[in-house]
């Protein structure tokens, strides 16, 4: 598997630290049950960093679409955070920077949750 995750509360708000790649099979599927794990417990505020993700295929961008609707549907939210230059690209090709909030700063990515958090 060419993908590892971390994963910190900041107030109410999970961090999830992603390195390596997003791609077809495993990859995926760590994306698909950290995340429904973390709706398992509750948590509806996540923050997936991904400045440490060398690349994402196009299964990649639809687990993150996919993530961000599950999210949504339990009524939370899914932010991005520290893209990479071409996952920025990527995303702003496919349109998608107009459906995630997109974050540079920790800090004020966890401030944007404000009154949501649970």
């Amino acid at each position: 598997m060419s993908i590892n995750s971390t994963t910190k509360k900041v107030d109410s708000v999970t961090v999830i630290g992603l390195s390596g790649k997003i791609t077809i099979g495993e990859e995926c599927k760590h994306l698909r049950e950290t995340i429904r794990g973390q709706l398992s417990e509750g948590t509806k505020s996540i923050l997936l960093n991904l400045g440490d993700i060398s690349y994402i295929d196009s299964t990649g961008i639809g687990e993150l679409v996919s993530s961000f609707t599950s999210v949504s549907r339990q009524g939370g939210q899914l932010k991005l955070l520290n893209l990479t230059k071409k996952v920025h690209d990527l995303l702003q090709i496919t349109k998608l920077v107009t459906v995630f909030d997109i974050f540079e700063d920790e800090a004020k990515a966890v401030k944007s949750f404000g009154s949501t958090q649970a």
